[in-house]
């Protein structure tokens, strides 16, 4: 069943027609609640909630910020707020204890609001001292972390309209810096809690630059398990394999390298490299469309993985291949977390702040004058109808840099 967090368009417009009178709403009983003489906390934050609901690959890159505020507080005093179907990268990273990772039901929109308003009245009894808003500029995280309780609330505001309305719900205000990468921006927002608020937004601390993230070692059954799966599709046991996720869902369609690209570069990659598998991925919802696009490879050597795996078998058959290509999508992070290497294909939003950290992360980008269009202060949202910065993408760039990183690796 899809769920109802997969739908984008819905939920922005739920977020800007419903969230701006929500935060205005909540903004006005924050300043009644002043008038009463309701002071700042003055003790040491001593527990945190990291609120980040959506964008699997975000959660990778909020690593570092993740394990400082585990480094300050300690690992049982940090939780996270979570959609459902994200809890798994979560578990991935394995800082949160699992019974700290709080998770929202996104089957319709009923069960949805039921689940948060749950979820909210636990974390109250918690009586957590910091909320660490990892979302931008969304209204929706904003009146969701004012209603935590949280006496520290941090996140980004739009202090002369830099970025969309979101009311004045947080007690540490941050300014969105989009010169900074995606993983040193959320570390600034764990710094920004030992600051005293009345300074913010100077922020006099340089970021640490992200270290290697861990590598994710799965269970010897698991990677068995995976290996049973891909030779029963035909890829023998000691085959190589490229993974190609063609992103056939419609999540952010400008994002999409044209499908009849991955086709072109499965068919070249084969016939380049006698040895080798290539397995097309993608989500249960994608898996008939991902099963034509094999079927016009039309070779036994080109398997479909799609709907066949759930998002941490993924991972684990990540770790089983040579090279993942994608377009800029959560597998495009997750593969940080093995020793695949990805090449990553960007347009609209720009890998300079995205971007997967490590050295077997490889992006290819036109940089056209209108490139990137989405970005945070825009909520991901643009007039563009026609990606013409992923259409200037060639397959022949693409298979060059794939054959240039498979013979590397395959030639050692």
């Amino acid at each position: 069943m899809k769920r109802f967090s997969s739908n984008a368009h819905v939920l922005q417009w739920i977020d800007r027609r419903v969230g701006v009178p929500v935060c205005f709403l909540l903004t006005m009983v924050r300043r009644l609640g002043g008038l009463f003489g309701r002071r700042g906390p003055t003790a040491p934050c001593r527990s945190v909630l990291f609120l980040k609901l959506a964008e699997q690959g975000s959660t990778v890159l909020a690593h570092e910020a993740i394990r400082t505020a585990v480094a300050r507080v300690g690992r049982e005093n940090v939780c996270f707020l979570v959609f459902e179907e994200n809890r798994f990268i979560v578990d991935l990273l394995g800082l949160i204890p699992p019974g700290n990772v709080l998770t929202v039901r996104t089957h319709s929109a009923w069960s949805m609001a039921a689940s948060c308003c749950r979820r909210l009245i636990e974390i109250r009894r918690r009586r957590l001292d910091a909320c660490i808003d990892l979302e931008f500029f969304s209204r929706s995280s904003a009146a969701i972390a004012y209603l935590t309780g949280a006496s520290r609330r941090v996140g980004f505001h739009a202090f002369f309209g830099e970025g969309p309305y979101r009311g004045d719900l947080l007690t540490h205000r941050v300014l969105y810096n989009p010169h900074l990468h995606t993983s040193r921006t959320f570390t600034s927002l764990v710094l920004a809690l030992a600051v005293d608020p009345e300074k913010l937004p100077a922020l006099a601390i340089v970021p640490p630059p992200s270290p290697a993230l861990p590598l994710f070692r799965p269970a010897p059954e698991e990677r068995l398990e995976m290996r049973r799966l891909i030779g029963s599709l035909g890829v023998p046991a000691a085959g190589r394999l490229i993974l190609l996720n063609a992103n056939a869902g419609d999540l952010l369609p400008l994002r999409k390298w044209d499908e009849k690209n991955y086709v072109s570069l499965a068919g070249r990659l084969l016939q380049e490299f006698a040895g080798l598998a290539v397995a097309f991925t993608g989500s249960p919802e994608e898996a008939p469309r991902i099963e034509e696009l094999v079927r016009a490879v039309g070779s036994p050597r080109c398997i479909c993985l799609a709907g066949r795996t759930t998002l941490r078998q993924l991972v684990v058959v990540f770790g089983l291949a040579e090279v993942l290509v994608t377009n800029d999508s959560g597998p495009a992070h997750f593969v940080a977390l093995t020793e695949i290497d990805v090449v990553a294909l960007f347009g609209p939003e720009t890998p300079l702040l995205f971007a997967a950290p490590g050295p077997r992360s490889h992006t290819l980008w036109a940089g056209l004058a209108c490139s990137p269009c989405l970005n945070a202060f825009n909520n991901r949202q643009t007039a563009c109808r026609d990606n013409v910065c992923m259409q200037r993408i060639t397959v022949d760039q693409v298979f060059e840099a794939v054959c240039r990183i498979y013979r590397e690796r395959t030639e050692k």
